[in-house]
């Protein structure tokens, strides 16, 4: 169910170069994180920690940034990548966590992954 909001923050990336990717209409996440960094993004702009307008042009920034270095249709391209990298700039710029504190949890998320990657190949 979305609120007001939430309906409002995701039609205003419809039909745009920054719109998500979607399955019959609804929002497609192929992985966990896809979903929580969404739904991070709102959160933190419905509190008031930055305006949405300014995450919509973050995220614009930053697919720009990809496709002056990439052809269009290089397989690496990956929308919430791209997601992510909005999220934290604007995270850092906002004062909601510093550079070295994001990189510091980022190490343990991934550290953590590889454990866990590991304990189910054994």
């Amino acid at each position: 169910m979305q609120l007001r909001f939430e309906h409002f923050a995701a039609t205003s990336l419809l039909g745009s170069e920054e719109s998500p990717p979607r399955n019959n209409g609804e929002l497609q996440f192929a992985r966990d994180w896809e979903g929580t960094a969404f739904g991070m993004a709102l959160a933190l702009a419905k509190k008031g920690h930055y305006e949405w307008e300014d995450f919509r042009q973050e995220l614009i920034a930053s697919i720009e940034e990809w496709e002056s270095e990439h052809e269009r249709d290089d397989p690496s391209w990956d929308y919430y990548q791209r997601w992510l990298i909005a999220l934290e700039r604007l995270a850092i710029e906002s004062e909601l966590i510093d550079p070295k504190e994001l990189e510091q949890r980022t190490a343990e998320i991934i550290y953590c992954k590889q454990d866990d990657e590991k304990e189910k190949t054994n």
